[in-house]
């Protein structure tokens, strides 16, 4: 069946998928199995290869690629350390699409595009969109304060007129996108698309145990916090106790954050010098001090034991405040097929040609 033109935007000419439908690059979730569910469902999936090593990331890919002939991307951190080794074998496996939580930089955004890569980067603010524009990359998320993990200050209803307002490539809006009166709506602010975290994270093809989507599900629409708490940056997770605790003891010192960190060092099983590096890394480019350091060191590992090896209890549960809004687990095929048909029929009443405007 064609797809109806009313949806066909540029993102879907840009990633050549049959729905303007993005599932972000979400740390320890967006994997080989959910990847490969959107974008068989006619969306782009994203895999979320920050967290992982470099041949995590290629077992990743490859996996992908086994399982959907469809376009898919990778989602990159700009301050790892082997980012140029990455860039080199998303660029030989000829992966269509890069996204990144952070400014990629011009240099790497050169590269990429020279080798036929569409990037991506996640913006909060009008000013980085333009900023990264003028680098030349392909489109930008938009990414309201609504949105799960890290964000930022703006809601999605204003930063979105203003980010479009400002530069003139795709933009695809994000924070609180949840089904197809979301996606109308972004259509109808002038958008191209719409990435959603969340809703693929509360489908039957995430790979987060039932045990921990069920924390979600019980989560309402007030039971989500913005922190700085776990990394320094501010970041929505739900507002679990080990939330609350760290919210309450205010600014932490070295010594005791390291002792945490340590602690939860001891749960997931990761080694020193990946502990070490990890916090260096995001100590130099986020400008954290040693105490913020000292946990950002080990919070994508505390991610990892929450929502991947089904620890709820340590606490960490990066999530949309749209967590409060949805109380089932579809299938990607599923989420994709009701938001475009859902869209679909927001569009034709508002244009006056759908079933309930036929007669008063």
């Amino acid at each position: 069946m064609a797809v109806d033109p009313r949806l066909q935007t540029r993102v879907c000419q840009l990633f050549g998928v049959e729905y303007p439908i993005v599932q972000t690059g979400m740390g320890w979730v967006s994997g080989a199995r959910l990847t490969a569910a959107t974008s068989n469902a006619g969306g782009l999936g994203i895999i979320a290869a920050a967290p992982l090593t470099f041949d995590q990331m290629v077992e990743t890919i490859d996996a992908v690629a086994a399982t959907t002939d469809r376009p898919f991307g990778v989602n990159l951190r700009t301050d790892a350390a082997d980012i140029d080794r990455r860039v080199d074998h998303i660029i030989a496996a000829q992966i269509p699409v890069a996204s990144f939580a952070q400014a990629p930089g011009e240099a790497i955004v050169k590269k990429l595009k020279d080798a036929g890569v569409a990037v991506v980067p996640t913006i909060g603010a009008p000013r980085h969109a333009e900023k990264v524009a003028a680098w030349g990359v392909d489109a930008v998320i938009a990414q309201g304060a609504e949105g799960g993990g890290h964000t930022g200050p703006i809601a999605t209803t204003l930063l979105l007129p203003a980010v479009i307002d400002t530069v003139d490539i795709p933009v695809i809006a994000a924070g609180g996108m949840v089904d197809g009166r979301s996606l109308a709506a972004a259509l109808a602010f002038g958008a191209d698309g719409v990435a959603m975290g969340t809703r693929f994270l509360l489908s039957s093809d995430s790979d987060v145990p039932d045990h921990v989507k069920a924390v979600y599900l019980d989560t309402k629409l007030t039971g989500t916090v913005v922190t700085t708490a776990v990394d320094g940056v501010p970041q929505r997770v739900i507002n679990t106790r080990v939330i609350s605790r760290l919210e309450r003891s205010g600014p932490l010192s070295f010594i005791r954050a390291a002792r945490n960190a340590l602690k939860f060092r001891a749960l997931t099983g990761v080694g020193y010098r990946q502990l070490l590096s990890e916090g260096l890394a995001m100590r130099r480019s986020l400008n954290l001090t040693w105490a913020q350091m000292a946990m950002a060191a080990n919070a994508p590992m505390m991610t990892k034991a929450a929502m991947v090896d089904g620890h709820p209890e340590v606490g960490i549960l990066p999530t949309g405040q749209v967590v409060g809004n949805i109380d089932a687990l579809p299938s990607c095929q599923e989420i994709i097929d009701s938001t475009v048909a859902e869209a679909l029929e927001v569009l034709d009443r508002l244009a006056g040609s759908g079933p309930d405007q036929s007669s008063f």
